[in-house]
């Protein structure tokens, strides 16, 4: 099982950006899914975006032309690029992987958008 850990988080005003970086614990060209998701309060875990096998991201709806997912597949970092931040954007930010038939969640990270 990996272990990750997100991190860069924290308050921004609305229309601000943010990056977030998710650190695994092993070489991310062993890891086929890669994703993120997001928890807002009194909400169920949504999906943000997901990369599988090191492919072109997809993205939900509502993130869509504003939130970017990268990933370093020569170390082992993941990001995600947030523009455009809105006060609906306010969660915990999830990172997870699949890999060894298992997924693995990260701690999270909170987001807070003020408006």
């Amino acid at each position: 099982q990996v272990q990750l850990v997100e991190s860069g988080g924290g308050l921004v005003q609305a229309g601000g950006s943010l990056s977030l970086s998710c650190a695994a614990s092993r070489s991310l060209r062993s890891i086929d899914t890669m994703g993120w998701y997001r928890e807002a309060p009194g909400k169920q875990r949504e999906f943000v975006a997901i990369s599988i096998s090191g492919g072109i991201a997809t993205y939900a709806g509502s993130v869509k032309g504003r939130f970017t997912m990268s990933r370093d597949n020569a170390g082992n970092t993941m990001y995600l690029q947030m523009n455009s931040l809105k006060p609906e954007d306010t969660a915990v930010y999830y990172c997870n992987a699949y890999s060894d038939s298992v997924w693995s969640w990260g701690q999270g990270t909170q987001v807070t958008v003020s408006s």
